[in-house]
């Protein structure tokens, strides 16, 4: 079981059901039918909340810590963009009652650091097109300690169970520390913990793979060709965001591939897009490298520019999946 008397792990798990609250509120109150195609601005607002929330409440637990996430207040800070400030602090303000909006970009601002010895790792919303459709996304904070995940956490609230689409749920945070094993609780407060554990399937052709409905990261046509040399026959589990970390950890799924998109071969991945999600998939018995089955290396700033690609299975089937990428040849 979790220390839950460790302070860091009270923060992360609180902090991430505090966030994952607030961009479910504004879902509910800006996501609707009628939201035009090209109007981001539901999930701009979102974005920016949740890593002012998040920011504030690091402040208050672990004021000397470093923060490294994906927005900063630029654009904002613009005239033109003066309204989506004030719908930012309106929200910020329904849990920190006393934002103002200096103060909101001063907290979104601290996520603008470099990584260091010890930092903490936000996606303040990933799987942003998933938000936008009222479907999945996450919350994705991690603490990083001399190169190497320690905590991470995933709030989903439109799962359940770290495994079950429930739109209607009360959602899932999922918890992993170093060592402690992955769990999942209700975002409820109900702090019962259920032990997640990866699937036992032994055969890459029986594997399910967890997708993307977003291709923009990836390259769909040579996922299709690998799953066509495993003889996977299942039919993919298609969703958004480090979600599809969530319900690896929870055996609902065996392979999660990230492959270097044609427009973009010099791509490489956030570290925010893999922190959390990596620990996840690692302590509940899984296993995260590169394309080339190198150990994801946090050490090297905002990107992962020492890694090429993502696979994530069950640990079962790994090494037979690396086999079958690398037959399929210049991946880079």
């Amino acid at each position: 079981m979790i220390d839950l008397s460790n302070p860091k792990v009270s923060f992360a798990l609180e902090s991430v059901r505090q966030a994952s609250r607030l961009v479910q509120q504004i879902q509910s109150e800006m996501v609707s039918p009628a939201l035009t195609k090209d109007d981001r601005s539901p999930v701009t607002v979102a974005d920016f909340a949740a890593q002012a929330l998040i920011g504030s409440l690091l402040v208050e637990s672990f004021p000397d810590d470093i923060l490294v996430a994906e927005e900063s207040s630029s654009a904002l800070k613009d005239q033109g963009n003066h309204a989506a400030l004030g719908q930012i602090t309106s929200y910020v303000s329904r849990i920190a009652p006393q934002a103002t909006e200096d103060q909101v970009c001063d907290w979104i601002d601290l996520g603008t650091a470099d990584p260091q010895k010890r930092f903490w790792v936000l996606d303040p919303i990933d799987g942003t097109k998933g938000f936008l459709r009222g479907e999945q996304y996450a919350v994705a904070l991690a603490l990083v300690e001399d190169d190497q995940v320690q905590i991470g956490v995933l709030g989903c609230p439109n799962l359940t169970k770290a495994r079950i689409p429930d739109y209607h749920g009360s959602g899932s945070l999922v918890i992993a520390v170093r060592d402690q094993g992955a769990w999942v609780t209700s975002m409820g407060g109900e702090m019962e913990f259920e032990k997640l554990t990866v699937s036992p399937r032994k055969e890459a052709s029986e594997a399910r793979i967890l997708r993307s409905f977003e291709a923009a990261h990836t390259n769909t046509n040579q996922i299709d060709e690998l799953a066509h040399s495993l003889g996977a026959k299942a039919e993919p589990v298609r969703m958004d965001s480090q979600a599809k970390y969530a319900l690896l950890a929870a055996g609902e799924g065996d392979l999660l591939l990230r492959m270097l998109s044609p427009e973009r071969k010099d791509y490489r991945e956030k570290i925010w897009d893999q922190a959390a999600g990596s620990i996840v998939v690692e302590e509940a018995g899984g296993m995260v490298t590169d394309l080339d089955g190198k150990l994801l290396d946090f050490s090297t700033g905002r990107n992962l520019y020492k890694n090429t690609g993502i696979l994530a299975t069950n640990s079962l089937i790994h090494e037979e999946v690396l086999k079958a990428i690398r037959k399929l040849g210049d991946y880079e």
